[in-house]
């Protein structure tokens, strides 16, 4: 005879085990990997940015902008510090409403491994999903462990396996490969929150100066971010690059502001009023990081000191400074990606319990979906909230 359960989760990550906590008894959440929660042990620097103070629908992408509202004011931050607090995990705010852990990532996850056990849901680590099928009842899954498969069933299953960044760690496409089995639409996915990469002439500037981070403004279209940009080898990363990336498209140009909130223009003019006999590169290291300085001064082919630039020529620099426009080739892929960009079509999901309206007892949570949040631990709280949500409707039912 199979196992039976009330509900399977597929995925033992950040939403499938929020979820697994509050699902109710007799929960089965399995996983492929060796331990739950890799990527929150991965995250925040290894001290996990578990959710952010401002977190607002509109700091999330979707075909859907206003799928996501139900769930976020179902389940919110201060719900999940109050949790935090409760299990007396020190934590600090790091700017922008970012909240992390004070000395561990592991510390959200033995969080969550504790209310599964209070909740007596069963976790089963290194095992794979062969199949699932619908039944009259619930579904049937083909489980396999250690080279040994069995069937168990269900009456809810709960898709919460992520998507497919970071596949060293194990991600894979195969919620989305759930979601096409049961006639879920799933929305095109690619790399988010990811560094930029660049050829030619803008990749030998960012390899020379690979290490070399500031505060900018980087925009696309009409979206923008303040925060901090960093030159590698391969291109541009830091938070601001990281934002940006999940709104840029192929082919399209990004903009970058070297020194926001600066009139480059009016202050080298300024400046070559009050010190005219000093070198260019010495005036812009005043305001920017030496290196980047001199590059800056280098590539604007400008000779002499400030006093012998003409306007013209000041404008001309300003505008490269202030407005520096440039083509990136790509991303860095999945590889580096913190999250994957669209999912599981929100269409087909009722916004308050993320269960599907075609198929009674399915539902779909976490990064799955198509629904993206900014980077400083929106991700986290959209998979709490999601999970809650889910959980919640699924613990009303009676089994």
């Amino acid at each position: 005879m199979p196992r039976i359960y009330n509900t399977l989760i597929i995925g033992a990550g950040a939403a499938g085990m929020m979820c697994a906590a509050h699902a109710g008894r007799k929960t089965l959440i399995i996983d492929h990997a060796q331990k739950p929660g890799e990527k929150i042990r991965i995250s925040g620097g290894g001290r996990c940015n578990f959710t952010n103070r401002n977190t607002r629908a509109q700091n999330f992408l979707s075909q859907n902008p206003h799928f996501a509202k139900s769930a976020l004011a179902g389940y919110t931050p201060d719900d999940f510090i109050k949790h935090v607090e409760h299990h007396k995990i020190a934590y600090h705010e790091k700017t922008l409403g970012q909240l992390f852990c004070n000395h561990s990532a592991q510390d959200i996850i033995q969080l969550l491994l504790d209310d599964m056990s209070r909740a007596d849901a069963h976790l089963q680590l290194e095992t794979s999903l062969i199949n699932v099928t619908k039944t009259e009842s619930g579904f049937e899954a083909i489980l396999e462990q250690g080279g040994k498969r069995e069937a168990i069933t269900c009456y809810t299953l709960v898709v919460a396996c992520g998507g497919k960044s970071i596949p060293k760690m194990g991600a894979t496409g195969l919620g989305y490969q759930l979601a096409e089995k049961f006639s879920h639409k799933v929305t095109e996915t690619r790399p988010a929150l990811v560094p930029l990469t660049f050829d030619g002439s803008i990749l030998e500037t960012t390899k020379t100066l690979a290490g070399v981070a500031l505060e900018v403004t980087v925009s696309h279209d009409k979206t923008s971010f303040d925060e901090a940009l960093l030159f590698t080898h391969r291109g541009l990363s830091g938070p601001a690059i990281l934002q940006i990336s999940s709104y840029w498209r192929e082919k399209q140009p990004i903009k970058v502001d070297l020194l926001p909130h600066l009139d480059c223009f009016q202050t080298l003019r300024n400046e070559r009023t009050r010190a005219g006999k000093r070198a260019l590169h010495t005036v812009l290291a005043d305001f920017l990081p030496k290196n980047l300085a001199i590059e800056i001064a280098k590539q604007s082919h400008l000779t002499g000191n400030l006093a012998d630039q003409s306007d013209a020529k000041l404008s001309e620099l300003a505008k490269a400074i202030n407005h520096w426009q440039l083509y990136p080739i790509g991303t860095e892929g999945y590889r580096t990606a913190e999250v994957t960009l669209g999912g599981v079509d929100t269409n087909g999901l009722h916004s308050k319990t993320m269960q599907s309206k075609t198929v009674p007892g399915l539902y779909f949570i976490g990064e799955v979906i198509d629904v993206t949040g900014w980077l400083g631990g929106y991700n986290f709280q959209w998979a709490w909230a999601s999970a809650f949500a889910a959980a919640t409707a699924i613990a009303s039912e009676k089994k």
